[in-house]
């Protein structure tokens, strides 16, 4: 299969959603329709290196897709990463960006049969973000959709609000949030890791399930092995690292 050519891309509009994360708007310059999978990543080839294998960094889609040539990224800030430095030191309205994509195979199925729990760790909600989004818009499958995010504190909670909104319009989609850097008395939610809660929540394996995984690499590595230690088959079971 050939190549995606590249193309490029104007910053248009850049969003502080945490002390360390920022999302990024994009519009393509010739007015392409950007039609994607809700899943799906874009490859960035940035002015960071002279050897263009050096250059690139891949960043999954946050938005649904909306049939315009427009896409969002959420991207937080790397201590000592140069592709996430040069955005958030050089990047600003206006900078064009050269891309490819979409690309990646991180995608529901065209017919969801099956209860789905979606766990990530920080900007690993991007994919899961276009999905239940895209979903809400284009109708709710007939099965239930959980999502449990987890992260430090509750500053740092990624489209919360709208979650927690998709979760009171949409009763089949559950939101779940687990912090692990706050006092007991200034949450009332689940205070820890996520594996706790998708263990209640497939009730320890008794619970036919796919499992989405997306984030830090420990994180996945764990909750692959629970899942495995459960039961659950690598059919089951689907992964997208982060660094």
């Amino acid at each position: 299969m050939a190549l995606l050519p590249w193309q490029t891309a104007v910053i248009t509009k850049i969003v502080d959603v945490t002390s360390n994360t920022k999302r990024f708007c994009f519009e393509i310059t010739d007015g392409s329709i950007f039609d994607f999978v809700p899943g799906q990543f874009v490859t960035l080839d940035l002015p960071i290196h002279e050897r263009a294998s050096k250059r690139l960094r891949s960043y999954s889609i946050a938005s649904p897709p909306a049939k315009t040539n427009c896409f969002e990224l959420v991207i937080v800030l790397l201590e000592g990463g140069a592709g996430t430095s040069y955005l958030f030191s050089e990047g600003h309205v206006g900078l064009e960006v050269t891309f490819r994509g979409p690309l990646g195979t991180f995608t529901l199925p065209e017919q969801i049969t099956r209860d789905i729990c979606m766990v990530c760790t920080g900007t690993g909600i991007a994919p899961f973000h276009s999905q239940v989004m895209h979903l809400h818009r284009t109708g709710w499958p007939d099965a239930d959709i959980h999502l449990v995010f987890g992260t430090r504190t509750e500053a740092d909670i990624l489209y919360h609000r709208e979650l927690l909104e998709l979760a009171e319009q949409q009763p089949r989609f559950h939101f779940h949030i687990a912090l692990s850097r706050v006092k007991k008395e200034a949450w009332p939610g689940h205070i820890g890791y996520v594996h706790d809660i998708y263990e209640n929540i497939c009730e320890k394996g008794q619970r036919d399930m796919h499992f989405y995984l997306c984030g830090w690499k420990n994180m996945v590595d764990e909750a692959r092995n629970r899942l495995a230690d459960m039961g659950y088959d690598k059919d089951h079971i689907h992964l997208e690292l982060y660094g």
